[in-house]
């Protein structure tokens, strides 16, 4: 089924919330009910065949056994799946008793498997229950949902003669339903930024990034995937897909189980459901913050693929795990944050290292990472915050392997610059000790979409994955793919001291007030008619030969920085980009530090010449005869 084919299904699941529940919710409240009402009717058209049989195996062992799970689930005597509902009730027999609609629900939700009864908690359906049967919609909502219009089962419907109606609706086709619905939920709602679904295409690329590099090595075995902010699941799906698709470029044979963990209770609750359906594991999704409620720690992974939120604060989380200063150095109580904190504000890089804690460390393949972020992952943080720690560690550690920039407006919530890590501890040979930067930013790397989804204005296609997929396999330098040494994104901070200026010295409140500031200005006077250097600040203050405490000291000193590539010698930049111009200047050795940062506009800037003067000087001539015609007409 073709995604454009998924649109009567969206539209029509939108115009019941139009129809039936408009006047009783605000537009920002129907996903309260829709999404949990989508949910149980798929679920409910996929246990439909073996309804009675389940019905008939409950009635015959509930007095004999306190656990019927297995039987329930089983394929002999119970639905065949990981769920199941034991009530008397469908969806579509609730329909023949409308006077006793709310008590026969109940009862038909009550009957669902514990898995499923944690999805309709974590959606808080049943305290839309009074409101529905109040409003005297619950009846009108539940047959909405069962209409012959649409089809929300992985089944197709046929007519008498055996012709498909409607087809059935694979498990990818119902993300894209639940995904475009949530897109227009979160608009409705104003939904900030950086909360936001993956689209496929750009999940296809990182498919191709993380495992084709590997897909010789993969072809059996068993292997973990892992999404720390799997949203609804669809990366962990296609990540699966990507790698055993009898017909994909891989082909493979392996066993993969799929884990994630999600923050938000109801995306939480479509992808447990999903994963039903799927008939994988709905044990391996997890709710709750990654950052601060880690429940996957215990597991380290072959595959990481994730979307984080960025732009986010995370403040929450950092007072769980216990950060704070210490000794005037951010600190927490989580091994994985070892490495450093970003600022509560944006925690995205948090998720990062996140993942970089679970890497396997003892196997052959290693663990391979893919992580979306914008912009602010590459350079924010000066050298010795967080933000510059954590590219410190990734980097010094040779783990990181490719950076792309992807088009703008790809995504359907935020039209910002957006780049695709990935990391990996076991890079090729010929990659060791360097990095790619590609920019996929260009117009070939995209199309303009006919119709805008949201902020979502442009789209790969296959033949755009398959050119920047290219560019990082062949690991050669070319317009749009540089490569670097390691150390070219590093830098060394350090502080360039100089005794201050007299006329600065006594304009400030605080010098004017020492005892000794006529001593002192003495000797400043001496220094800049003698024009003495100094070899450090020791020396500086040795020469005044007056007792200052520290404060003091550095009220007498100006203090700049400079940033050193790893590459330069700091002493050799120093004598010729900064002693000719500051003569009374010194470095301070013991201030030094190392950073790091990604600057894809320097790497990638392209010079554009200035316009003609000639050509400039004809618009504005043409502008000004424009003007003065438009001047005739008001005067007139």
């Amino acid at each position: 089924m073709e995604v454009k084919d998924l649109q009567p299904i969206i539209n029509f699941i939108w115009s019941v919330a139009d129809d039936v529940l408009r006047d009783i919710y605000t537009k920002g409240k129907y996903r309260d009910i829709i999404l949990p009402m989508t949910v149980i009717r798929r679920l409910d058209t996929i246990l439909e065949p073996t309804k009675d049989r389940v019905i008939q195996t409950y009635n015959e062992y509930k007095d004999k056994l306190e656990n019927l799970d297995s039987l329930l689930t089983g394929s002999k005597f119970g639905s065949g799946h990981v769920f199941y509902n034991y009530s008397n009730f469908t969806l579509q027999k609730l329909l023949d008793d409308p006077n006793n609609i709310r008590a026969n629900f109940e009862n038909y939700l009550d009957g669902f498997s514990p898995n499923v009864q944690d999805i309709i908690s974590k959606f808080k359906f049943r305290n839309q229950l009074d409101t529905l049967e109040e409003a005297d919609i619950l009846f009108t909502t539940i047959e909405k949902f069962c209409t012959p219009r649409i089809n929300l089962s992985i089944n197709p419907v046929l007519d008498k003669d055996g012709n498909i109606i409607h087809h059935g609706l694979t498990n990818l086709g119902m993300g894209y339903v639940f995904e475009d619905l949530i897109r227009r939920f979160n608009e409705e709602n104003n939904e900030e930024a950086g909360e936001h679904f993956t689209p496929r295409e750009i999940i296809s690329l990182m498919t191709h990034l993380v495992f084709l590099p590997v897909k010789e090595q993969i072809k059996d075995g068993t292997y973990l995937i892992y999404d720390n902010a799997c949203g609804t699941g669809g990366m962990l799906t296609e990540a699966k897909n990507f790698i055993t698709d009898p017909d994909g470029e891989i082909r493979s044979n392996a066993t993969i189980h799929m884990y994630g963990q999600e923050v938000s209770p109801e995306t939480f609750a479509i992808c447990k459901a999903d994963m039903m359906i799927k008939e994988e594991n709905p044990d391996n999704i997890k709710y709750g913050s990654t950052l601060s409620n880690d429940q996957l720690g215990h597991l380290s992974f072959d595959f990481m693929l994730t979307n984080p939120p960025y732009g986010k604060s995370w403040a929450k989380d950092q007072k769980s795990i216990g950060v704070g200063k210490e000794r005037g150095q951010t600190v927490c109580d989580d091994d994985r944050f070892g490495v450093g904190i970003t600022r509560s504000n944006d925690g995205q890089m948090m998720f990062l290292l996140n993942m970089i804690s679970k890497m396997k460390h003892d196997t052959p393949l290693g663990s391979r990472i893919a992580s979306v972020h914008n912009g602010s992952s590459l350079f924010t943080g000066d050298a010795g915050q967080g933000e510059s720690q954590i590219r410190k560690y990734i980097i010094e550690n040779d783990y990181l392997e490719t950076i792309i920039q992807l088009p703008t407006n790809m995504f359907y919530n935020t039209g910002i610059p957006t780049f695709i890590w990935i990391i990996t501890n076991r890079k090729p040979e010929h990659k060791k000790g360097k990095v790619q930067l590609i920019n996929a930013s260009g117009e070939k790397f995209y199309r303009k979409m006919k119709k805008s989804l949201g902020e979502k204005q442009n789209e790969m296609l296959g033949v755009h994955v398959k050119l920047i997929t290219d560019m990082f396999m062949d690991f050669k330098p070319c317009e749009d793919s540089k490569i670097f040494d390691n150390s070219d994104f590093g830098y060394t901070k350090i502080a360039i001291e100089k005794p201050r200026d007299i006329d600065d010295l006594l304009a400030d409140d605080r010098f004017v007030a020492l005892k000794s500031k006529d001593e002192i200005i003495g000797k400043l006077k001496s220094i800049a008619d003698q024009k003495l250097e100094f070899e450090n600040r020791g020396k500086f203050i040795k020469y005044l030969g007056i007792k200052l405490t520290k404060t003091q000291q550095n009220l007498l000193i100006e203090k700049d920085h400079e940033k050193i590539a790893l590459k330069e010698d700091i002493e050799t930049y120093y004598q010729k980009e900064v002693k000719p111009f500051v003569p009374s200047s010194w470095i301070d050795w013991e201030s030094a530090i190392v950073g790091y940062e990604v600057l894809f506009n320097k790497h990638f800037y392209k010079y554009t010449p200035p316009r003609a003067l000639g050509d400039i000087l004809k618009e504005l001539k043409a502008l000004e005869k424009e003007t003065e015609n438009l001047l005739d007409k008001i005067v007139q």
